[in-house]
Order: structure tokens, then sequence, then C-alpha cells
């Protein structure tokens, strides 16, 4: 891992790169176009000088070199044909006829003609700036030349001057970064020593920095916080024998869901490599072991949306989507499909058939199972569930709950020690009490050992 310094100088020199391409890239074609349209107008002047100093008897040849030795300028002359009449940079005589060359053919068009581009005599590449006159009804042109080259070596001694300069800066920049940053390393070695302190048993109670108000104010919330971690580490001892027993009822709970689980899984296993293993098994036997898997598939399908609800309600992600249920009704569609799992038990209804109640029909119906199954399991006589507009109450004759266990037995994964696990994973009256804390309902349990319990829920 790199330290400070060095990360600052890599910022800086890929900061200072970018910027002096950036910078160089503008100024690179600023100072091109300033400078060719400096030059355009400039040619337009001294066109315009050497069309007054054109007359019939003016020697045309001796005019381009003058034009050459003071001006340090190409001066070609054509006439209306194309044919050069005199150019001050070559032997006339052998040059090209000019009569297609963009920039004549622009001064018929234009006031002056304008191009960029390669010199077939010269070899090198030229701005030409041509203007056309009439000398005693007779077509000149008067064109002026320059070569490129001399702007690009300006732009590069500009920009060497340019890069010295952000050089300079930066170093300058630099070097005052790295002071800033020695200063900080001594105090990020300060506030480094002072936090592995804290992971010693001998912790440094105070720390503080006056070198800038950020690190003042970081060594102040330090010192609070190492304050606080010696407060925590007294308070520590109080609470070690809590987690010990959150511990060991976590290893419950993740024991009771692996038995519940493995027994299904098991069946599944075992009847589905049967069914593999022999093609010839009887027709029937085969549909019991089928109907064994898939009645173990239904289980753990139930085990697992029971967790996933739990977890929902715990988490208070449930949302309720309410309606005006009919009670006495819905009892009884839920017995009618507790019945398919319990066919000897008997289920006594009571009370207002008409008693209504604003209620999630579906998480309520859950309610109502739990609480029945509930009393199935603890009992052996019928069970009897009474309704009124206020209250819908769940009775049983079975074994009892002790008052010890009362007050407990909605917690999340209870179960009374000398009961064994059931399917429910220890969820059911977790998930009763949760259900009717989200409706504002209210579960009221009477016991009596070995007389029964009576589950009643209040609807206010």
């Amino acid at each position: 891992m790199l330290k400070f310094h060095q990360i600052v100088l890599r910022k800086f020199l890929a900061l200072f790169l970018a910027l002096f391409l950036i910078v160089g890239a503008i100024i690179y074609y600023w100072i091109y176009e300033y400078y060719i349209n400096s030059s355009k107008e400039a040619f337009k002047q001294d066109i315009e000088l050497i069309a007054l100093q054109i007359t019939p008897t003016t020697n045309l040849d001796n005019l381009a070199k003058e034009i050459k030795s003071k001006l340090h300028i190409r001066l070609t002359i054509i006439d209306q044909d194309g044919k050069v009449l005199a150019e001050s940079h070559n032997n006339k005589t052998s040059m090209e006829n000019h009569r297609y060359r963009n920039e004549i053919m622009q001064a018929d068009t234009q006031e002056y003609g304008v191009a960029i581009r390669e010199s077939h005599t010269l070899h090198k590449k030229l701005l030409y700036v041509a203007k056309k006159i009439t000398l005693e009804k007779k077509i000149l042109y008067i064109r002026l030349a320059k070569e490129i080259v001399g702007i690009e070596s300006e732009i590069i001694s500009l920009g060497i001057k340019i890069l010295i300069v952000l050089i300079l800066f930066f170093i300058a920049v630099f070097v005052v970064t790295y002071k800033i940053n020695i200063q900080i390393q001594r105090e990020t070695k300060k506030i480094v020593t002072f936090l592995k302190s804290l992971t010693k048993k001998e912790k440094l109670t105070y720390i503080h920095s006056t070198y800038s108000e950020e690190f003042e104010h970081i060594t102040n919330l330090l010192t609070k916080v190492s304050q606080i971690l010696v407060k925590k580490d007294k308070q520590k001892s109080k609470y070690t024998q809590t987690l010990l027993e959150s511990n060991k009822q976590k290893d419950d709970i993740i024991s009771a869901i692996s038995h519940e689980f493995k027994n299904p899984i098991a069946v599944v296993n075992g009847y589905s490599q049967t069914l593999l293993e022999d093609d010839k098994l009887n027709i029937t036997i085969r549909r019991k072991f089928l109907k064994k898997i898939y009645n173990n598939g239904l289980k753990l399908s139930n085990l697992i949306d029971t967790l996933r609800l739990s977890m929902k309600l715990d988490g208070e992600q449930q949302t309720l989507s309410t309606k005006k249920v009919k009670l006495y009704d819905l009892v009884e569609d839920l017995v009618q499909n507790l019945q398919i799992n319990y066919p000897d038990r008997d289920v006594i209804i009571e009370g207002d058939e008409n008693a209504t109640v604003q209620v999630d029909e579906t998480l309520f119906g859950i309610v109502i199972t739990n609480l029945i199954e509930n009393a199935f399991k603890y009992s052996e006589d019928e069970v009897h569930v009474k309704i009124s507009s206020e209250s819908l109450e769940v009775i049983d004759t079975g074994i009892g709950i002790d008052k010890k266990e009362i007050q407990n037995i909605t917690e999340k994964f209870y179960r009374i020690h000398k009961n064994s696990w059931n399917n429910s994973l220890g969820l059911g009256l977790f998930l009763v009490n949760k259900i009717l804390s989200l409706h504002h309902f209210k579960l009221h349990i009477t016991s009596k050992i070995n007389k029964g319990s009576t589950f009643k829920v209040i609807f206010s």
C-alpha cells in the first residue's frame, strides 16, 4: 500500500500531465488559428500595397525579388490564363500553369482567395492568399505565400515555456503539500498509536490535537469513544452470563430446526431411493411412497413458510390487508382443513354466528389454526371454540401450563422444557402474539395444571 505523499505525488503527476495536454492542445489550436488569420490579414494589406506598385511599365521580376528581400515572403504574379509572369522563389519558366489553383479560382468569385496546401514547387506546406486586379484591361493575379512550419515552431517554443511554468508551479505546490503531509503523518501516527492502545488492556483515555480544526474534532471524538469503551468494559462482566445463555438458546434453536428438517428430508430421500432402485415395485406401494414424499414436501414447505413469516413479523416488515370477516364461517373452514391431519379430533364451535371482525383473513387464520393445533397437541378431548363480537376463545382440557411458563410461552422458539419440540419449531404462539399485536388485539392465557388451558383473543 502506498504512503500518503506517494499517493499525492501520483495524483499531482496525473493532474499535471492532463492539464498540460489540455492546455497545450487549446493553446496550439488557438495560436494556430490566430497566426493563420493574422497572416491572412497581413497578406491582404501587402497585396493592396503591391497592387499599387504595379504599372504597365513595372518590371514584375524585379518586384518579386524586392518583395522576397524586404518582406521574406513569396510573391507570384499570374496572368488570366494561369501563366506565371513573375516568381520570387523559383524559376518561373519551369512552373506549371496556375489557372486552376484553389486560391486563384476563389479570387475569381471573391475579393481574396485563400488556401493552405503543399507547394508542388517548393515541396513545403504554405499559406496562399491571392487577389485579382485589372491592369489596362488585362487581368492579373497577385499571390503571396508563407511557409506554415514557422507557425508550428513558434507554437512548440511557446509550449516549452508553458511547460516550464507548469513544472515550477507544480514543484511549488508539491513542496507545500509534502510539508503538510509530514505534519499530517505525525498527527495520524499519534491517532494510530491511540487506536492501538484501545485494543489493549491498558487503554489511553485522552488524546488531543491543535494542528487543525478537523484533527481537533477527531481527537475529541476518539477521547469520548475511549471513555465509552472503558465504561463498556466495566459493564462487560455483567452481561457475560446472559451471552452464554443466549448462545445456548441459539444452539438449541439450530438443533431444533435441524431436527425438524432432517426427518422429512430423510423420509423423502428414503422413499425416493426405493422408487429409483425398484422398478417393479407394486403400484399400491409406489403410490403410498409417493404420497409420503408429497406430504413430507408439504411439511418442509410449511416449516419454511413459518420461519419466513416469523422473520417478517419479528422485523416488523409484514403488512396488513384487512376486511370485515364473519368469524363463525372462518373458524368452520379452518377446522375442516385441520381435520384432514387430525381426523380423530373434534372441535366444537359455539357462540354468535353473525359476529364479524376487521382482520387480515390470511394472518388471522394462522392465529386460529395455531391455537387449535396447540390445543390438539396438549389435550386428548374435544376442543371448544367460543365466538363473540368482543373475543374468540380456544379451550382445551389438556395437561395445562405452569404459571411460570405462561409469561414466556409467546417468545420466539420458546418451548416448555418437559414438552418436546413439535413441527411449529416453537413458533406457533410467537406468530399468534405477533399477528395479534399487528391487529392491535390482545391474547389472554389462563391455565391450570392437568385441567386445561384457555387462549382468549380480545378484539380491543
